[in-house]
């Protein structure tokens, strides 16, 4: 199986399946000296790099193309328009300003943030989907 075809199946298995279908074909590899994956890109964007887990840290980028799938939007949380402008400059979203939750949120996974049904922000989540309903306070998604 060739990297590709690994990166493919890390998505499908992290975001729900078919979420690889978003991808377009013909995906660059970047390497580390040691011969370990350490990012994905394609056209010159860098889509995601791999964790030290094998996770994936997924850009703005691959968040938009994968955000074209309804099951990935599990994985999202959308924000109100009073927290919006400052998600978008690297701030972190409380659950207060959270106005829906994906139930695939969980605590350290990857979450893009969305407004009006536009990715704004990626961040790891800090609490979970029924946290987040739950408590209604805290920090829950920190954005990078």
């Amino acid at each position: 199986m060739d990297h590709e075809e690994k990166v493919r199946r890390t998505v499908d298995a992290l975001f729900g399946d078919g979420a690889a279908s978003a991808l377009p074909r013909g995906l660059e590899m970047s390497f580390s000296r040691s011969g370990r994956l350490r990012g994905v890109l394609h056209g010159g964007e860098l889509l995601c790099t791999v964790r030290p887990d094998g996770g994936l840290a997924i850009t703005m980028a691959m968040a938009r193309m994968l955000a074209s799938r309804k099951k990935f939007r599990e994985n999202c949380v959308v924000v109100d328009g009073e927290a919006a402008p400052f998600v978008r400059d690297g701030r972190s979203v409380f659950a207060r300003h959270v106005t829906w939750c994906g139930g695939n949120v969980r605590v350290g996974s990857e979450t893009p943030v969305l407004h009006r049904g536009r990715v704004i922000a990626v961040g790891r989540a800090a609490l979970s989907a029924a946290m987040i309903r739950d408590f209604g306070r805290g920090v829950a998604v920190r954005v990078r």
